[in-house]
């Protein structure tokens, strides 16, 4: 058992439009920034996560351009997919011996997916040297992570913010009975931010700086009991060019990020409408689980109760929630293996 577990090695993988997250062994193991940095000239990988993203908008070298492979939860450039995916793999230093071990993956797709898209992961794991690769849908990881027991004849309403889509789905007997998959998330709510500056305060900032809003005074709704402190946000003026901080608070960002709420809310809307009556009757006790970086958002869960009339419960640990998941759904890989494709 020991020498076929040193020839044969095992990957969860969340590959997320935001943030990637490798589970190994039972442990996160890489937690990096979806993105890659490199040279147009040689086409030569100059940084992947982390490093990466210290350079998006800051390195003074042409040549250097940082790209983020996914986009709304799929693969938008194939290749620079397949060096994140590399990437991610060798920072785990499994592959680092005198022969490779088989690699089996399981990564996360958003339940929206096309069959094209889909092909797309699947091929660029097998390009970065995964040997057998199996795709489980976010909703259904998600519910995994958070500890529900999704075999059961029981309904439960996931709604999973990530960085790139909103997925809603009523999971029963180990299926997702309905389902909707929205290109309303995080990096929508950064654009969000970055609008309304630019129109409200005549200052023009960047993504990173829209995140950092975002986390610092982000709220879905514009009556919190413990609001947060006004955020300075650095930026430059639009009219003179010249470098400007303001503050804001996160009345203004409630009502910049307005809209794209009202669109989840929307989504969660017709998702319950699509319930059948018995699971619906399950949903009204059990309540809806949110899970994803999206969830975060202050006042979010508030918002949906109130939209919905029903409980909502926020994941512990929301942003990991979907790959530890996705590792359960590994290490048991016979019990869950009908979730797994």
């Amino acid at each position: 058992m020991g020498l076929l577990s040193f020839f044969n090695k095992e990957l969860a993988m969340d590959l997320g439009t935001a943030n990637s997250i490798v589970i190994y062994n039972d442990q996160v193991v890489i937690d990096e920034p979806s993105i890659v940095a490199y040279n147009k000239n040689t086409n030569k990988i100059e940084a992947v996560g982390k490093r990466a993203q210290l350079m998006d908008g800051k390195t003074d070298n042409k040549n250097i351009e940082t790209v983020r492979p996914l986009k709304g939860g799929v693969i938008a450039d194939f290749e620079m997919a397949q060096h994140l995916i590399r990437e991610l793999i060798k920072m785990t230093n499994i592959s680092r011996s005198f022969m490779p071990p088989a690699l089996r993956m399981v990564i996360c797709i958003p339940s929206g997916i096309t069959n094209v898209e889909e092909r797309a992961v699947r091929e660029s794991a097998e390009q970065a040297g995964a040997k057998e690769i199996r795709m489980i849908h976010e909703p259904m990881a998600a519910a995994i992570g958070i500890g529900i027991d999704v075999l059961e004849p029981n309904g439960n309403m996931i709604v999973d913010i990530g960085g790139g889509t909103a997925e809603i789905a009523v999971i029963s007997l180990g299926g997702i009975v309905c389902n909707k998959s929205i290109k309303v998330a995080g990096d929508e709510f950064n654009e969000n931010v970055i609008e309304y500056m630019r129109k409200q305060h005549n200052i023009v900032i960047g993504v990173r700086t829209a995140e950092k809003v975002k986390i610092a005074v982000g709220s879905a709704i514009s009556e919190l009991d413990t609001p947060p402190d006004e955020f300075e946000t650095p930026g430059r003026d639009l009219l003179t060019g010249l470098p400007k901080t303001i503050f804001v608070n996160y009345k203004e960002i409630a009502h910049a990020l307005d809209k794209s709420i009202a669109r989840i809310e929307s989504a969660i809307l017709e998702t319950l409408a699509d319930t059948p009556p018995e699971l619906a009757a399950d949903i009204y006790k059990n309540g809806i689980y949110l899970a994803g970086g999206g969830s975060l958002l202050r006042g979010l869960d508030q918002r949906i109760k109130s939209k919905t009339k029903l409980n909502v419960h926020i994941a512990e640990d929301p942003l990991r929630a979907v790959a530890r998941g996705t590792g359960i759904a590994l290490k048991n890989f016979n019990k869950f293996s009908f979730l797994i494709k």
